[in-house]
């Protein structure tokens, strides 16, 4: 089975997906290991660990489409990506979806921010019109090749006209097309429980830790309706935390002794990457050198 039509199957079940946040290929082994059925990586995750910058349309979409491709080659189960506004106007946005699917990516997510966005959780975004984003949405459905490859819809539109227009512009993009939908930091449950309700179609759940939407379990978004989850920044900012932790450490005490209860062990490490099986194949190869 292709990863396209698993993720699609994984985003129809009656079950909700959870897809935990990751930036980058370790930590999407990891969470591989862990037993996650698919994982997703947004540009904010990935601005922060190739650029140390904020998420604020900085990155190229072939920056991201490597960077896609990197995971995929390291991991098995599916890869959601993030199509950011779609790096320009229709033609860019089926150049996006082109390089994302030979990335290997089974699927994306294009919004209706205007560009340059910003992380929807921030002050200061703006949305461009429904007609627009029904034309960029129109582009991306025509440019894949894979059906199974899922494009949901995005919209930001809840910070700024409201939750009903949110509703009404979702409903515009379920109806051209969209697989998949999301809006984007709504502030109560009741304006999630709305979204739910009122839509036709799977919706996802964002949730970010210090941001605009409440921390619900993956058991309450499930009994409001939601198809799939993720927490999408968690991951990095344990990542951050944990760096900052340590380096503060080894800079006051100049030692690393009394810190490795806070670490993973050199063999552990090496099992998380494979060092093991890329010795198994190491010496299969090397028999015929023997040979020779």
């Amino acid at each position: 089975m292709t990863k396209t039509k698993l993720f699609r199957l994984l985003v129809e079940s009656p079950e909700i997906l959870v897809l935990p946040g990751i930036h980058d290929v370790l930590s999407a082994k990891i969470a591989e290991q862990t037993g996650f059925k698919a994982i997703t990586c947004g540009g904010y995750s990935i601005s922060a660990t190739l650029l140390g910058q904020p998420d604020t349309s900085q990155l190229s979409v072939t920056e991201m489409a490597e960077q896609y491709a990197r995971i995929y080659d390291a991991v098995d189960i599916p890869i959601f990506a993030d199509g950011d506004t779609g790096f320009g106007n229709v033609t860019n946005v089926a150049r996006t979806v082109r390089l994302y699917e030979r990335s290997g990516v089974a699927g994306m997510f294009i919004e209706d921010q205007v560009f340059p966005k910003r992380c929807g959780h921030m002050a200061g975004k703006d949305v461009i019109p429904t007609r627009e984003m029904v034309s960029k949405l129109k582009a991306a459905l025509d440019a894949r090749t894979d059906p199974d490859f899922i494009i949901m819809a995005r919209t930001d539109a809840i910070a700024l006209h409201g939750v009903d227009d949110a509703i009404s512009r979702l409903e515009t993009y379920r109806g051209v097309g969209a697989d998949l939908l999301f809006a984007d930091a709504p502030e109560d449950i009741g304006q999630m429980r709305r979204l739910c309700d009122e839509l036709d179609g799977p919706m996802m759940a964002n949730i970010i830790d210090g941001g605009r939407t409440p921390a619900l379990s993956v058991k309450e978004l499930d009994e409001l309706g939601f198809a799939v989850a993720t927490h999408s920044l968690s991951a990095t900012y344990v990542v951050a935390k944990a760096m900052e932790d340590y380096m503060a450490h080894l800079f006051e005490h100049g030692s690393t002794d009394d810190y490795t209860d806070h670490m993973i062990t050199f063999d552990k490490f090496n099992e998380i990457v494979g060092l093991s099986e890329l010795r198994r194949r190491e010496a299969i190869y090397s028999k015929f050198m023997d040979d020779s």
